[in-house]
């Protein structure tokens, strides 16, 4: 294997034609300089230099050699700087999961903004999966980050968790009804209407807790009709087939001839958790989860 120092070594006194010279740029004496370009001729079976009293003159091979051994040290001085960017997360891949509430809610976009400024080489793959899907992707290193519904346990021996949005809930009725007339909505406006729910595959739980809350509140929601994506609801509310809650997040994707109205009483939320593995092994996945943590914090 070829010694790095001794190939700096011998361009140095290529350039120089001169030992002395050469050892003054390197800082060192000239008889390691010439004991060191020796053992690299020996190494390779292969003159390099003519020497004479007054100068050396590279050989033909010494400079076909020297060419090589230049475009060499080029490589490996970029390579040298590729693994600091790495290390300090300036350059490579990101990996993230996330459900659909994490781009309606501009958490995930402000992120990559916020990350596509600071680092722009950074390449970044986008994967909207469900939650528990999510989570096998960091168990498995496939994923970097995951956006899920739901907190991991805190026993969780490889996962860790933060919650980084809690979005309120508003009401969203078409143009013509009712209720759209009102400038603010009660809980007893709210029964004995038709409802359009909103009911992910992977969370069931929040329904449960969703029409829990609406009964604290003062009514019970009449479920005509049940969506798997909160657009989608937004569409049916738009086609008047009736009401829906979805998140404030998704306030500028109602589509013409929905309303929009806040409802400060009422206290569901729906939460975002950025969860990610207990072993970090890249600086820029640190990165990218405090960002997004310090974004939650001026939510």
């Amino acid at each position: 294997m070829l010694d790095i120092r001794q190939l700096q070594y011998f361009v140095t006194v290529a350039e120089e034609e001169h030992v002395g010279r050469a050892a003054e740029r390197l800082h060192i004496s000239q008889s390691p300089l010439s004991r060191q370009i020796a053992q690299l001729e020996e190494k390779l079976g292969l003159t390099l230099f003519e020497r004479s009293q007054q100068r050396i003159r590279l050989t033909r091979d010494g400079r076909t050699f020297l060419a090589e051994t230049q475009a060499f040290l080029t490589h490996a001085s970029r390579l040298e700087g590729l693994a600091k960017r790495l290390g300090r997360g300036d350059e490579g891949g990101l990996c993230i999961g996330y459900i659909e509430n994490a781009m309606h809610a501009g958490v995930l976009p402000a992120g990559l903004r916020e990350l596509r400024a600071e680092r722009p080489n950074v390449h970044v793959a986008l994967y909207s999966l469900h939650s528990s899907e999510q989570l096998e992707g960091l168990r498995q290193r496939s994923l970097d980050i995951a956006l899920v519904c739901d907190a991991t346990p805190p026993d969780d021996p490889d996962l860790e968790s933060m919650q980084v949005l809690s979005d309120p809930m508003i009401l969203a009725m078409p143009e013509g009804h009712p209720l759209a007339a009102l400038k603010e909505v009660t809980p007893a406006d709210l029964a004995g209407q038709e409802w359009i729910a909103v009911r992910h595959q992977e969370t069931g739980e929040h329904h449960h807790n969703f029409v829990a809350t609406c009964v604290r509140a003062g009514f019970t929601p009449q479920i005509k009709m049940e969506a798997s994506e909160p657009t989608t609801a937004l569409g049916l509310v738009a086609a008047g087939l009736g009401v829906a809650l979805v998140q404030q997040g998704l306030r500028h994707q109602a589509p013409p001839g929905v309303v929009l109205r806040e409802l400060p009483w009422f206290g569901y939320r729906a939460p975002l958790w950025a969860a990610w593995h207990r072993v970090n092994l890249r600086p820029l996945v640190a990165t990218f989860r405090e960002t997004l943590l310090e974004l939650a914090t001026k939510r």
